[in-house]
């Protein structure tokens, strides 16, 4: 199933040229989940894949991260987890509270007192997951660790452990036949 990921990334989500980063950094490729995280194809090995990743974590009871990378992450752990008889619920992280209706920042089921990790596609500098941790952590909710899909190798693990959370990642540059 990871071979099969690699596969389907390494042919649609990765896209050559000049890129501006969201944190600011020029990059000669891009890697662009989103083009396999919501393809019927792919999404079910990301969950997959995902799941086995994250299977050493006890206790987990939600999944999610800042939309919209983390959502269909979220959505794929959460089917494949039901599939397999686990019960990992999914949740919604805004960038803002809302300011209508309930004002709410993170989206889903109480969190409070709840053992989570928080996803992300793709990771650069880190700054997304401790976002989604510092709504997290206001509505009560505990992290377990941070999961990405594809570690662009570019310090978020070392931001995110610095901080205190331990890192996972599925698939490194060096899978995609790129370097930094």
């Amino acid at each position: 199933m990871r071979q099969q990921l690699i596969d389907h990334i390494s042919a649609d989500a990765v896209f050559h040229g000049d890129f501006t980063l969201t944190s600011g950094k020029k990059a000669t490729y891009y890697v662009d989940l989103r083009k396999v995280s919501l393809d019927h194809r792919v999404a079910p090995l990301i969950g997959q894949v995902m799941i086995d990743l994250i299977a050493g974590v006890e206790n987990v009871d939600a999944v999610g991260g800042m939309t919209m990378g983390a959502d269909p992450v979220a959505a794929a752990i959460l089917h494949q987890g039901a599939a397999r008889g686990l019960a990992y619920d999914a949740f919604v992280v805004r960038k803002e509270p809302k300011d209508h209706g309930r004002g709410k920042q993170v989206e889903g089921p109480d969190l409070e007192g709840k053992r989570v990790i928080v996803l992300e596609d793709t990771s650069t500098t880190g700054g997304s997951p401790l976002k989604a941790i510092e709504a997290l952590e206001k509505v009560g909710a505990i992290i377990a660790a941070v999961a990405v899909v594809v570690d662009r190798d570019t310090g978020a693990r070392e931001v995110i452990e610095g901080a205190g959370y331990p890192y996972l990642y599925a698939i490194g540059l060096d899978d995609l036949g790129l370097s930094r």
